[in-house]
C-alpha cells in the first residue's frame, strides 16, 4: 500500500463469523493506489449482541450505514481516521437581495464541522478578515459564535450599510 492518508468509502462491507463471535469491516479504497483498507465496525463481538437491523445493513451493503458510520467518532479513533470535510459544504449566495438586511440559514444535511467565518467569507466573495471585521462592529450577528467551528444549524444575519465590499 502506498503511504496516501486518503480513503474514499464505496458502501461495501464484509462480515466474517467464526463460531458464535462476528467482526466486520468498512471497506474503502486508498485514493493512491486503489487498495483496499478495512475500517474496523465490529470486533469479535457475540452474534447475540448485535442488531439483526444492523446485522441485515451490513450484509446488503447499505450505503446510509457506511456514511453514519463514518462520521462516528469511536470508529474514526478506533480506526486512526479522520474525515476530510474540505468542500463538502458551499454557501450560495446566488439571488440574494440586495437589501439592507439579509437573513441567512443555513441547514446542515448531515453534521459536518464547518468554521461560519470561512463559509460567510467564501458565499460572500471576501476575505475572512473582513468577516472577523463585520463581526467586531455588528455587521454581522447571530446567536451562535460564528468565529468557532459550528456542525449544527445555524442563522445570522448580514447588515450591509454599505461597508462590505461585494
Amino acid at each position: 500500500m502506498c503511504a496516501s492518508e486518503r480513503f474514499r468509502a464505496n458502501g461495501k462491507f464484509r462480515v466474517n463469523a467464526n463460531h458464535k463471535v462476528l467482526d466486520a469491516w468498512l471497506l474503502v479504497l486508498c485514493v493512491g493506489c486503489g487498495d483496499t483498507v478495512k475500517l474496523t465496525v465490529l470486533d469479535r463481538v457475540n452474534v447475540r449482541n448485535v442488531r439483526s437491523a444492523l446485522l441485515d445493513r451490513l450484509h446488503h451493503n447499505d450505503v446510509s450505514l457506511a456514511a453514519e458510520l463514518l462520521q462516528d467518532t469511536v470508529l474514526q479513533r478506533r480506526n486512526h481516521v479522520s474525515l476530510d470535510w474540505d468542500g463538502a459544504w458551499r454557501l450560495d449566495t446566488e439571488g440574494v437581495p440586495d437589501a439592507e438586511t439579509v437573513d441567512v440559514e443555513v441547514r446542515f444535511g448531515a453534521r459536518i464541522p464547518v468554521r461560519p467565518v470561512r463559509l460567510i467569507a467564501e458565499g460572500f466573495g471576501v476575505s475572512r478578515a473582513e468577516v472577523l471585521r463585520l463581526l467586531d462592529e455588528g455587521g454581522l450577528v447571530s446567536t451562535v459564535r460564528l468565529a468557532g467551528k459550528v456542525s449544527g444549524d445555524f442563522a445570522f444575519t448580514f447588515k450591509r450599510n454599505g461597508t462590505m465590499t461585494a
